[in-house]
């Protein structure tokens, strides 16, 4: 394990959430830091979910040539876990272990296959050990 993290879809729709500038600005500074020192990933599902979310639930959604250029310069550079067998074996085994949903354990199986050692996400437990990772919640004010 390094300090290598992963993102999840939420830090994305941060990312374009002007009504919450705080959560906009450490969205943005999370992913820019993960493209300048790559030092984060995603995986094909945070795809999905963000296009999905970004062309139908945003206030002003995304149009489909906005989210094109979105999806070639940010997240496509950052995408390293595809979809395989074996990624959907590891989710199971996750989602028996730690009881998540099927889609939480698809993203805690992805992180863990990029070999990450933190996954921010808002999602799952703030600080959660899940074997060598550890949930982080980018959010979470004490």
């Amino acid at each position: 394990m390094n300090d290598k993290y992963f993102l999840d879809t939420n830090i994305f729709v941060y990312a374009f959430d002007s009504a919450n500038p705080r959560k906009q600005k450490k969205a943005n500074e999370l992913i820019k830091t993960a493209l300048k020192d790559n030092t984060g990933c995603i995986s094909y599902q945070v795809i999905q979910e963000f296009i999905n979310v970004a062309t139908r639930k945003f206030t002003a959604p995304l149009s489909t040539p906005d989210c094109e250029k979105y999806l070639r310069s940010i997240l496509s550079p950052l995408c390293e876990v595809f979809v395989s067998i074996e990624l959907y074996s590891r989710s199971l085994e996750v989602m028996e272990r730690w009881q998540f949903s099927f889609y939480d354990s698809i993203i805690v199986a992805a992180a863990l296959q990029a070999d990450c050692s933190i996954l921010y996400s808002e999602d799952l437990q703030h600080e959660q050990r899940i074997e060598n990772l550890t949930v982080h919640n980018p959010f979470h004010t004490r």
